[in-house]
């Protein structure tokens, strides 16, 4: 049996470290008590919809949360939402969202497995899907699971409410999405559910499903959503704004580099370990000037690159970084793109950029040479139309992304 560490009081301070709501700190503390008492370690449960194959940073909030809760010696519980994905949450959406493909949700939530073990201990990682119990699910008894919720406070959720106000149209199957999410609480008999504050709604729902089939109500732990690179909106594939956990090292220090000031103690209080007293020493000696705010943010990048690649990955990075961005330099290992059919009348930039991998999509390429992000030769490319003669070139898209074209020889 795990042992479980720290005085109730010791624990709850760790717990909301970053949390911006607790429901309810009493119940959380009693939950404490009484495991620490009998050495019993709580079963912490957080869900994860495999919407995308790749994890980012800002799934590591919850990511991080569950680790603390695992040094704490509790029980850990990573639920994959695979049958949950398939009907499509649209926490925040004034739409539904399109549902995903068995095969696709498949796919992701293999490498899910794989990722998350950068942050998490596997020997105390209980992996569920949530399909284990729903696929084979009678209709009659999900017909009596839906009868446990009502429409009335299905429609207290407010991204509900404002469709049905908006008579913007609402399916059948939406509804069931809260009442799964809830009802996984309940067979995994979750003593503490963590997430976004995106998902108090739907985590609610789990307390009240407990209670109806005669479980003591989970605590729920709320945490904030991390804003992305821009600093203004929710860290996002979709927005662009990301730091994906699996990038090169090179690419995560130099993004976690570009962010600002402000942000970087968000992230600080949220990704790092360090420990609360030390940031808030950070913060001091920045107001005093004794720290300069390139160096916290040097550490901070130092400190993520590591976890997710190694020390000697990161102190590479770092030397990168200072090459590109200090000295003018370039990275030591440029990729490079050979272009097998040069046309006679030039090269379209935007569709070399898509093959070569620089960017995703031709209209990516076009919108990044209308704002100036790109340089050949180190001159500024502004034309998505303009044509490139026959030749060798170096291309830099923003600041981090460098590739070499040339003709087969």
């Amino acid at each position: 049996m795990a042992t479980v560490f720290k005085s109730p009081a010791e624990q709850l301070d760790i717990i909301k470290r970053g949390s911006v709501e607790i429901i309810l700190e009493d119940e959380l503390i009693d939950k404490l008590r009484a495991s620490y008492k009998e050495n019993r370690p709580l079963r912490i449960k957080a869900g994860f919809d495999p919407t995308a194959p790749d994890i980012h940073i800002g799934h590591t909030v919850l990511l991080e949360k569950m680790r603390q809760f695992q040094e704490l010696g509790h029980q850990v519980i990573f639920l994959i939402g695979d049958f949950t994905g398939m009907i499509g949450d649209p926490s925040g959406k004034n739409e539904t969202r399109p549902p995903l493909g068995r095969e696709e949700i498949i796919k992701n939530a293999e490498t899910y497995r794989e990722q998350i073990y950068k942050i998490l201990d596997p020997d105390k990682t209980e992996i569920e899907f949530n399909s284990k119990w729903m696929s084979g699910m009678p209709a009659e008894e999900l017909i009596r699971l839906a009868g446990r919720y009502t429409v009335a406070r299905m429609l207290e959720r407010e991204d509900f409410k404002k469709r049905f106000q908006s008579q913007s149209a609402i399916s059948i199957h939406e509804f069931m999405y809260p009442l799964i999410q809830g009802y996984d609480s309940v067979m995994l008999k979750a003593d503490v559910e963590l997430g976004g504050t995106d998902q108090r709604f739907n985590l609610i729902v789990g307390r009240e499903l407990q209670k109806e089939y005669g479980q003591q109500p989970q605590a729920l732990v709320f945490l904030p959503l991390l804003e992305g690179l821009d600093g203004i909106k929710k860290m996002s594939k979709s927005q662009g704004n990301y730091i994906g956990i699996n990038e090169p090292p090179g690419e995560i220090f130099g993004k976690v580099m570009s962010i600002s000031d402000e942000l970087m103690f968000k992230y600080y209080i949220l990704l790092s370990r360090l420990s609360f007293s030390d940031i808030e020493d950070m913060k001091r000696a920045m107001a005093k000037g004794l720290l300069h705010p390139k160096k916290a943010k040097e550490a901070l990048a130092i400190e993520l690159t590591s976890r997710f690649w190694g020390e000697e990955a990161a102190a590479a990075a770092q030397n990168e970084f200072e090459n590109v961005f200090k000295n003018k330099g370039m990275p030591d290992d440029v990729p490079t793109f050979e272009i097998p059919d040069w046309p006679d009348e030039g090269l379209w930039l935007p569709g070399a950029m898509r093959e070569s991998g620089t960017v995703k999509s031709s209209g990516e390429a076009m919108r990044l040479i209308r704002q100036g992000a790109v340089r050949i030769d180190d001159n500024k490319w502004t034309s998505p139309d303009e044509k490139l003669s026959r030749g060798e070139y170096l291309l830099k898209v923003g600041k981090r992304r460098f590739l070499k074209i040339y003709p087969a020889r």
